[in-house]
C-alpha cells in the first residue's frame, strides 16, 4: 500500500465532503491493471441511536434476526462513499452502478456495539462493455470479525477485452409463487440519505433521475432489500449467514411490488418484481 493511501475516520465520513469531492474532483488516473491501492477505515461507530433506529423504520427489521446482517451494509456505505469519490480512484462515482452485493455475518452483535470498518478495493474484472470494480468492507467488535461484505460497482465503457466472470455474476432462477405483495413507501430518500451518506439524485429527485434514463427517482437499494428481508418467512438459525443480491432494475418510490420466494433446507432465494413486471428489480438468496 502506497504512503497516505489510507483514508482514517474517527467519526462517519462526512456526506458533504465526499459529494463536494465528486463533483469537483479533476481528471482520475484511469483504469489500469491492478486495482486502485487505496484503503479506508473508520473506528468506533456506535450501533445505536438515532442510525439504528432510522434504520428499523425504513427497513421493518426491528426484532428480526437478520438485521445485524444488513445494518453494517447500510451505515459503511459512507466509506465506500469516500473511497469511491477519493481523487486515487480510478473512474468518476456518478458512471458508477451498484450490481451486486454479497454479505456475510459472522457472529452476532448486541445494539450498543462499537463497530470498526475497513474497505478496501481487492479486485477488478473486465466485462461485455464495460468494468466491475468490488470493494471489500469488514466490521469488527471487540477485537473480532463480525461481518463483512463484497459490494460491486459497474461502470459502463470499453476497457479491453473481457477476462473470466465472478463466480457471482449469474443471479439464481427463483421458483416459487408471489409470496407478498404491498406498495412501496413514497418518501424516506433523504432519511436513507442520511444513514447511506448517499444523496444522488436518482433516489431524491424525478427530474434528476429523468436525466438519467429513469421513469422516476427511486429507492436505495438498501432499503428495499431490508424490506424483502423482512418478509422472509424463514432464515437461516446458525451462523456464519449469508445474502446475496443482485440488483437488476429500479425500485420506484409508490410502487407495486411482489415478492417471490423459494424456500431450501439452509434458507430462501427470493426475486422482487415491480409493478408486475416478470423481470425482477432485486434476486436474493439468504442462505448459512
Amino acid at each position: 500500500m502506497e504512503p497516505g493511501s489510507t483514508l482514517e475516520f474517527g467519526r462517519a465520513p462526512s456526506a458533504l465532503a465526499f459529494m463536494a469531492r465528486a463533483i469537483v474532483t479533476p481528471r482520475r488516473p484511469g483504469l489500469r491493471a491492478q486495482p486502485p491501492s487505496l484503503a479506508a477505515a473508520w473506528h468506533g461507530h456506535r450501533a445505536g441511536g438515532a442510525p439504528l433506529a432510522d434504520f428499523f423504520s425504513l427497513t421493518g427489521l426491528e426484532g428480526q434476526a437478520a438485521w445485524p446482517l444488513l445494518y453494517p451494509h447500510v451505515v459503511s456505505f459512507r466509506l465506500q462513499m469516500a473511497l469511491l469519490t477519493d481523487r486515487r480512484f480510478p473512474l468518476p462515482i456518478w458512471n458508477a452502478l451498484q450490481i451486486r452485493n454479497h454479505l456475510v455475518l459472522h457472529r452476532s452483535f448486541d445494539r450498543g456495539a462499537l463497530l470498526d470498518f475497513a474497505g478496501h478495493v481487492p479486485a477488478q474484472r473486465v466485462v461485455d462493455r464495460g468494468v466491475e470494480i468490488d470493494l471489500h468492507t469488514t466490521a469488527h467488535a471487540e477485537g473480532g470479525l463480525v461481518w463483512e461484505s463484497t459490494n460491486t460497482f459497474y461502470y459502463r465503457g470499453r476497457f479491453g477485452a473481457a477476462g473470466e466472470p465472478s463466480p457471482f455474476a449469474a443471479a439464481p432462477r427463483v421458483e416459487g409463487s408471489k409470496l407478498r405483495r404491498w406498495t412501496m413507501p413514497a418518501g424516506g430518500g433523504v432519511r436513507c440519505g442520511r444513514l447511506t451518506g448517499d444523496y444522488n439524485g436518482i433516489h431524491l429527485s424525478d427530474w434528476y433521475a429523468s436525466r438519467f434514463g429513469f421513469r422516476a427517482a427511486f429507492q436505495h437499494p438498501q432499503r428495499v432489500i431490508g424490506e424483502c428481508l423482512a418478509r422472509l418467512p424463514q432464515r437461516p438459525s446458525v451462523m456464519p449467514f449469508r445474502l446475496d443480491t443482485w440488483l437488476k432494475g429500479p425500485v420506484y418510490y409508490g410502487a407495486e411490488v411482489a415478492l417471490r420466494v423459494s424456500e431450501s433446507g439452509d434458507g430462501a432465494t427470493f426475486a422482487l418484481h415491480v409493478n408486475g413486471d416478470e423481470r425482477p428489480a432485486i434476486v436474493g438468496r439468504l442462505y448459512a
